[in-house]
């Protein structure tokens, strides 16, 4: 399974045991706090869109896992208009990537619709 799998998921839930974490020892990085942050949610229940738009509102992108819902259930109807209003809201980007994901992000940042090296 190769990062990208572990990062966009092969249609199985990931467990935040499921990441790798990974040192930056060694490497000239100056202490700097992010202004941007990606975060990684998972959408079980309607209540869990809150946490996704407070990220959302302040500033950081979030990989939402849906696996939880088909895409033509209502309630994933529901939560996926929610989170087009807020992309809307703050001037962001919203897409579904495949029956897995959604990706959100804030005001600043466009999600190509173009695979790379395809």
């Amino acid at each position: 399974m190769g990062l990208m799998s572990k990062i966009f998921g092969e249609g199985t839930a990931r467990q935040t045991g499921d990441y790798v974490e990974l040192s930056a020892d060694g490497l000239a990085v100056e202490d700097v706090s992010p202004s941007t942050e990606i975060c990684i949610a998972n959408i079980g229940e309607k209540t869990d869109v809150i946490d996704i738009k407070d990220e959302v509102y302040d500033g950081n992108v979030v990989l939402a896992d849906i696996t939880r819902h088909s895409t033509k259930d209502r309630t994933m109807e529901h939560i996926t208009d929610e989170l087009k209003q807020v992309a809307r809201e703050v001037g962001g980007d919203i897409v579904q990537k495949d029956d897995d994901q959604l990706i959100i992000t804030p005001s600043g940042v466009r999600i190509s619709r173009e695979r790379i090296g395809h």
